[in-house]
């Protein structure tokens, strides 16, 4: 019987019955084979030596794609395991999967790994790359498995899982073989080690079984693979680029904040210039919801345990919350992970009429949550954090212009910090949820809908919706061309039946509101980690704690440096005077060191004439220039948006 194959453009292939996706790849072209690394047919991923399981749409993945990637790193996670067993006696191996940008394989090999040792891991790995070993795809019976991996606990775990999971219907796995090594794996591979083209081991860590406290401690060795060297070197050029801009180091040297170990782990301490900072992105917050409609509130970091039972995060989302408080004998009560059950009660408070719908309320919320030690990291993974968090509860004919209007105004407050391209994920109905299945639905087509009007494209990230409701997740590049989840919508029919909201409907009967859940930085916090990513410290100047520094030449220059400080104090601008011992050219490097958008220096000519030095970010210095020339200036580089 025919193979018959739908490609990408429409355009049919036929092929005999047991041809592997390398012998369609050929047909097609002999370069496009030469670039394979595997094939789809209906979005299923297969070898290149397998055969195709019959007709459907066909395409062949090629290495310098992202799937090409995700088969390149896998295949290196493998090469990596395989020079890990043969270098330590004794060695385990637990999982390896492909990740963005890289892979990473968990091992116990009794000890954690040493620079040294990775050195040893790679050159095996060059090795075993060389000898062009091929990669077979094999089936065994979960007990042929289980005896083959009977020395490897983590690999027995989790076949003794997939038996679980699957039941009696399932009664096999898949194993990838290259040599002596087997590993349990779906696939796909390259053909073989040979076409693993650049790799690099980047860094060693600590990790739990299971991401579970309880369960033993392995270690996780961090590498990525690429399709040429180029791409690789261009890659560690990015990591090494990433590692300057990183906000925990960039902001602990300009004295913005700290994480004490005293406070403990995931909470941030705002130092007087980062609080600057902070307070100027929480004002632009509350500016900017004013001016579109929401009503400012403030709700309790606690709340009785039983309000959390109602909502369902008890039940759904206990694991990120703290345990009950127990208070004077009273029922428990809880630190809140979220804002929106505060805001529900709000609404609740007393009977609503349609004509207050939408209402839209708007809180700077602090939210506690905990989160596993090993994945903290500075202001961009929390314990203790702010959302700019805003619920709209509307009729569900308002449900369209409401989502409309938010991505609009989503758009808008990226765009005003400097972000300017924008992608979207569309997340849909997990496996635990709340609230009747019709409702997912028609939440999940009013984001849809609101995603087309507003011409973004978006990816279906299929079950990752909160309990409560599906959601938009709108994501940035940054200048070094990351991507980062910043703001989020969500549809929630849930919470309103939870909470058994109503209002007097236009006919005087009792209706049910939608319930719209929305943050636009995501949280202060992790919004300016990403920004001091972005722009490696150098703010905006609207955001910078110091716009200007006045750097006086000599002791007798101080009292006009005081008069230009009062001067640019008076329009607005935050000034201070460089008036320690240090000599003028260490004054002015520690101002650029500390990115002031504009540096002032005033000597004995600018005392006579009324003029400054000024030296803007990027640019040389320019002497002589008048004081309110030189003021209005930096008032332009300094301007709020908005």
């Amino acid at each position: 019987m025919a193979i018959k194959l739908t490609l990408p453009d429409g355009g049919s292939l036929e092929l005999e019955d047991g041809s592997t996706g390398l012998d369609a790849a050929r047909k097609i072209g002999p370069r496009l084979a030469d670039a394979a690394v595997a094939v789809k047919v209906d979005e299923v991923e297969y070898d290149l030596s397998r055969s195709l399981p019959g007709g459907g749409r066909f395409a062949v993945i090629t290495a310098a794609t992202d799937e090409g990637r995700h088969v390149l790193r896998h295949s290196a996670a493998h090469v990596m395991a395989q020079a890990v067993l043969g270098l330590f006696a004794g060695a385990t191996f637990a999982i390896g999967p492909a990740i963005e940008d890289g892979f990473y394989y968990d091992f116990d090999i009794g000890r954690p790994f040493t620079p040294e040792d990775l050195e040893a891991i790679e050159a095996r790995m060059a090795e075993i790359v060389a000898a062009d070993q091929p990669f077979e795809r094999q089936d065994l019976t979960k007990a042929e498995a289980l005896e083959l991996f009977a020395d490897h606990p983590f690999k027995s775990e989790i076949i003794q899982a997939v038996e679980e999971a699957e039941g009696a219907g399932g009664d096999t796995v898949s194993v990838y073989r290259n040599e002596s090594f087997v590993d349990l794996c779906r696939g796909p591979h390259l053909p073989s080690t040979g076409r693993l083209a650049a790799f690099k081991l980047t860094r060693t860590a600590g990790a739990y079984w299971r991401g579970d406290e309880s369960r033993p401690q392995l270690q996780r060795i961090y590498g990525t693979a690429w399709e040429s060297q180029a791409a690789l070197d261009a890659y560690l050029h990015r990591l090494e680029e990433a590692r300057r801009r990183d906000h925990r180091k960039v902001g602990v040297e300009l004295d913005y904040y700290s994480f004490p170990d005293e406070l403990g782990s995931g909470l941030v301490a705002w130092h007087p210039k980062g609080a600057l900072i902070r307070t100027a992105m929480e004002d632009y917050s509350r500016r900017t919801h004013q001016s579109h409609g929401y009503s400012a509130v403030f709700t309790p970091h606690i709340a009785r345990s039983h309000l959390w039972e109602t909502s369902g995060h008890l039940s759904f989302y206990a694991e990120n919350m703290y345990p009950v408080l127990e208070l004077d004998d009273e029922e428990g009560y809880v630190l809140k992970p979220m804002n929106c059950p505060g805001h529900i009660l709000i609404f609740k408070s007393r009977s609503r009429s349609y004509r207050e719908l939408p209402l839209r309320l708007f809180e700077l919320g602090t939210v506690y949550r905990y989160e596993r030690s090993g994945v903290i990291h500075g202001l961009l993974r929390a314990r203790g954090f702010t959302q700019d968090d805003s619920h709209i509860f509307c009729m569900e004919s308002q449900v369209g212009a409401e989502l409309q209007s938010l991505l609009d105004f989503v758009l808008m407050v990226l765009r005003d910090f400097g972000f300017d391209t924008f992608e979207a994920d569309l997340s849909t109905k997990p496996e635990k949820y709340v609230g009747r299945d019709d409702l997912w639905e028609r939440a999940t087509d009013a984001l849809r809908a609101a995603l087309g009007n507003a011409g973004l494209t978006y990816e279906v990230a299929e079950g990752e919706g909160a309990f409560y409701g599906p959601k938009i997740d709108i994501h940035v590049r940054d200048a070094i061309g990351r991507r980062w989840q910043l703001s989020t919508l969500q549809v929630d029919f849930g919470q309103p039946d939870n909470f058994d909201l109503e209002y007097a409907s236009a006919e005087n009967t009792r209706a049910r509101p939608v319930m719209i859940h929305r943050a636009l930085m995501g949280s202060v916090e992790r919004f300016l980690g990403v920004l001091m990513e972005h722009y490696a410290g150098a703010l905006p100047g609207w955001l910078s704690p110091v716009q200007a520094t006045i750097v006086p030449v000599a002791d007798r220059h101080h009292d006009y440096a005081a008069v230009v400080a009062t001067a640019l104090a008076a329009i607005g601008l935050r000034v201070e005077i460089a008036d320690g011992d240090d000599t003028v050219g260490e004054k002015l490097r520690t101002a650029i060191t500390h990115k002031h958008p504009a540096v002032l220096v005033v000597g004995d000519s600018d005392v006579a004439s009324g003029t400054v030095g000024i030296r803007l970010r990027g640019e040389d210095e320019r002497r002589g220039v008048p004081l309110a020339e030189a003021a209005a200036e930096i008032a332009a580089l300094c301007v709020p948006p908005r």
